[in-house]
């Protein structure tokens, strides 16, 4: 098969590499479309030291099951879940946890002290190739009717769910969303999705801007020298809840100084390792800082259900396609800012004029 290798950083080339075979409790799938993530832009680039030369990155990603090993289904039957069979379309929780430990036991897998993450360990073969193994137990089921390349969509759609969520986001809530990539997008999808009341998006960028406004969000512009103004406008109050989806020292003071006394502020971008914050703007006037990473199994699959059955057009989303000899100028051009997509998705086994991959065409 044919894979994506970093072979160093600012160096990716495709590779012919073995076919992999499903292991014991394992399933094979066949690649169809993966999204390019910001944390593999800045493992590309070596940014974040979280990628390394010789691995196969990518972890949103869409497929259909090639292979079910030995075990697949007792490993499904353990975790309550149903039966799977070749041929399915399936998207992929990349993060994969030991099921014992204490945070598995309460169902916050993503804080499993032993968990290692599709995409990311330099152990595992991801998903920036024509075929991919992963635990039975990994795998969400999608239904026929979606398009297929939605299912992509769905992990960085969960992290900004799980930002809404930890930040408690409900009917009352005027939620402020710091930055509008595809975290930030994601993030205020979520708070709708919890019925929050109010959400304007802050966004530089006018193309980003443009894109949340085909979401049907509303969103201002931080450099105009009105942010303060025009965020108290358009949510009539200030906010109750900011998810700061960039991660930044003046992000993180902005989300301090515009919200409402006792405020809750989640941090769900990873910027800078570092933060210098205003502290009394915490302790004197009760806000909340609360961290976000990645999100639990269960989210993971109420945001495959919800994207399956949900009206907003996430076709917008997606703002460029590529395939595997076409990725490298993609990283590339994203890295350097020469390409502001929200989303650019990989397709290994080639992309038609429809965006579908060629496989998926004689489905």
């Amino acid at each position: 098969m044919r894979a994506l290798v970093m072979k160093d950083h600012w160096q990716l080339e495709v590779e012919e590499l073995p076919e992999p075979r499903a292991a014991e409790g394992e399933v094979a799938m066949s690649v169809l479309a993966t999204g390019i993530c910001g944390s593999d832009i800045h493992g590309f680039t070596g940014e974040n030291g979280r990628r390394f030369p010789g691995q196969v990155m990518g972890h949103e990603t869409v497929g259909r099951i090639t292979q079910l090993g030995d075990g697949a289904d007792r490993a499904r039957s353990r975790a309550g879940q149903e039966e799977l069979a070749v041929g399915q379309l399936v998207t992929v929780n990349p993060v994969i946890s030991c099921g014992s430990c204490e945070a598995c036991h309460a169902g916050a897998q993503q804080l499993c002290p032993s968990r290692r993450v599709i995409g990311v360990d330099p152990a595992l073969r991801s998903a920036f190739a024509e075929t991919m193994t992963l635990p039975a137990a990994n795998v969400v089921v999608l239904p026929e009717g979606m398009p297929p390349e939605y299912g992509a969509l769905v992990e960085p759609l969960a992290v900004g769910h799980h930002a809404a969520v930890r930040g408690g986001c409900g009917p009352d809530d005027l939620v402020l969303v710091i930055g509008g990539g595809p975290i930030g997008q994601a993030a205020a999808l979520g708070a709708l999705r919890l019925g929050a009341r109010r959400v304007v998006v802050s966004e530089p960028h006018a193309g980003r801007r443009v894109l949340l406004e085909k979401l049907g969000l509303r969103s201002v512009d931080p450099r105009d020298g009105e942010l303060e103004p025009r965020v108290l406008e358009l949510l009539g109050g200030r906010p109750t809840l900011a998810l700061d989806a960039v991660g930044a020292e003046e992000t993180a003071g902005q989300a301090l100084g515009l919200t409402a006394l006792g405020a809750r502020i989640v941090l769900v971008g990873m910027h800078a390792p570092r933060l210098a914050l205003p502290a009394y703007s915490l302790s004197t006037q009760e806000r909340s800082l609360i961290g976000s990473f990645c999100y639990t199994a269960d989210e993971f699959t109420r945001t495959a259900q919800w994207v399956a059955r949900t009206d907003t057009d996430l076709s917008v989303l997606i703002e460029g396609r590529v395939d595997l000899t076409g990725a490298a100028r993609s990283f590339t051009a994203l890295a350097r800012g020469e390409d502001q997509a929200s989303k650019v998705l990989v397709h290994p086994r080639g992309v038609t004029t429809s965006g579908t991959t060629a496989e998926e065409v004689h489905q």
